[in-house]
């Protein structure tokens, strides 16, 4: 399975940059704990490429609709900001 994410960096509330991956993936098991078991599974795997990711999150589309799954800062960063272009895949 490829997984498109992009890889982003940008300024948190308090001033500092935050390197952060958004991926496009939904789980198979669309549960709390499917949605958490899938972003650090995605996360690790992000970090393992060499990637400094010190927050991440999902989005995927259900019923129609685009949802965001992850931590509060980028979840708060897509709902101000939109979902960033893909920069980056992953293979699983």
């Amino acid at each position: 399975m490829t997984i498109q994410f992009a890889h982003v960096r940008a300024r948190a509330t308090s001033g500092v940059e935050v390197n952060f991956a958004v991926f496009d993936a939904k789980p198979s098991v669309n549960t709390s704990s499917g949605r958490n078991n899938l972003l650090q599974q995605l996360t690790r795997a992000a970090r393992g490429n060499n990637l400094k990711v010190e927050a991440s999150g999902l989005v995927y589309s259900e019923n129609g609709q685009t949802r965001s799954w992850g931590d509060h800062f980028v979840v708060d960063y897509l709902s101000k900001n939109g979902i960033p272009g893909m920069t980056h895949t992953l293979s699983l």
